[in-house]
């Protein structure tokens, strides 16, 4: 009898541990008779590192180009009407498409006064924005203009060359100072930060904007970019934007730029400057005598 109750009892366990397995349950095992634990997670894979120059700093030659919408405007922002006047001449191309932008937050910290230069930007961008016009894109519209730009590293010096006018941008690793005077791209001093490349830049003009929306700086313009490669295709880019003429506060902002793949890759030859004599020099053109 005692043996057909514990066998009757040992098939009983059996068909709860089965219908535990079979609902998800866990049963609670006495602490004398748990098993070993399980061994631990896989640890993460370690970050990347790029190869290396030949004076062992990361290696970030090449091409590249950044994918956003933050040419048109760095904050985030809606689809906008280039307005009815431009419209009726180039329809949709004077639209500006809608973008998540590359700041730290939803909007700069303009200073009351310098918000009201913005937005008289704004309405003037079509004639006013340097790029209309063909000029120099300043820093750091530079790297999220819709251009490839590529990357020269040397030792002592590294420089950046961009599809638009060959714009150039000189970073000095060694002969470092001041800058010598204002000028539209600034003076840019470079250092290794172990796999970062951190870039300061002073000595600018007050004559570029960040983007179409009109945003801008003055004289008195300060960026500390951070460029750091994060795989073989891309570079991760960071800028801590300085200007008490024009903002609060300092601002950030932080974007991927892709490396170009295409076979034979380059950059090509796009000299904006003869598409933008008729808006800065038509006024002046004589009208023939009939």
């Amino acid at each position: 009898m005692q043996g057909r109750q514990g066998r009757s009892l040992r098939w009983g366990l059996l068909g709860l541990v089965a219908a535990g397995s079979c609902l998800g349950l866990v049963l609670t095992v006495p602490a004398g008779q748990q098993r070993a634990p399980a061994a631990a997670a896989t640890p993460a894979a370690p970050a990347y590192r790029a190869p290396r120059t030949k004076d062992n700093h990361p290696d970030l030659n090449g091409i590249y180009q950044a994918m956003n919408s933050a040419n048109y405007d760095v904050a985030p922002h809606s689809s906008a009407s280039g307005g009815l006047m431009i419209e009726a001449v180039v329809g949709a191309l004077s639209a500006t498409p809608p973008g998540l932008g590359i700041i730290d937050g939803s909007e700069l910290p303009y200073l009351p006064q310098a918000l009201a230069k913005k937005k008289e930007n704004y309405q003037k961008r079509f004639a006013e924005d340097p790029e209309a016009r063909c000029y120099l894109p300043g820093v750091p519209r530079f790297m999220y203009m819709p251009y490839p730009f590529q990357i020269i590293q040397g030792t002592d010096h590294i420089a950046m060359v961009s599809e638009y006018k060959s714009a150039l941008r000189d970073i000095y690793m060694t002969n470092q100072r001041k800058a010598p005077a204002d000028s539209w791209m600034g003076w840019s001093n470079g250092k290794w930060d172990g796999e970062t490349l951190v870039i300061d830049t002073t000595g600018f003009n007050d004559r570029s904007w960040f983007d179409r929306a009109g945003d801008y700086h003055s004289d008195e313009l300060h960026v500390v970019e951070r460029i750091t490669a994060t795989s073989p295709y891309h570079l991760s880019y960071e800028a801590t934007i300085s200007d008490p003429q024009v903002y609060s506060r300092p601002w950030k902002i932080s974007m991927p730029l892709y490396r170009r793949m295409e076979k034979n890759v380059e950059l090509l030859e796009y000299r904006c400057v003869e598409y933008s004599e008729e808006l800065i020099y038509g006024k002046y053109r004589k009208v023939p005598l009939k």
